[in-house]
C-alpha cells in the first residue's frame, strides 16, 4: 500500500528566538498532528515594541503522514 502525505503552514511565535519559534510551532502541532515527518521554514519575521525585538515569528509548512483508511 503506498503512503500519502499532506501538508499544512503553521505560524510558531517565541519572544527568544526565530530557531524557538521553530520549536514551539512544531510542539504545539504535534498535539493535533500524527506522523509529522518534516517542516520547511518559508517565511520569518518578527514584533517590534519600543524599539526592541518583542516576538519572532515563523511561518512553517508541515509534512504529515495521513492514518491508513
Amino acid at each position: 500500500m503506498s503512503n500519502v502525505y499532506k501538508m499544512t503552514e503553521i505560524v510558531g511565535c517565541s519572544s527568544k528566538s526565530i530557531t524557538d519559534a521553530v520549536q514551539e510551532g512544531i510542539k504545539r502541532a504535534s498535539k493535533t498532528l500524527r506522523h509529522i515527518g518534516w517542516f520547511e521554514v518559508i517565511e520569518q519575521r518578527g514584533l517590534v515594541k519600543d524599539g526592541q525585538v518583542a516576538e519572532f515569528q515563523v511561518t512553517i509548512k508541515v509534512g504529515f503522514k495521513l492514518d491508513e483508511a
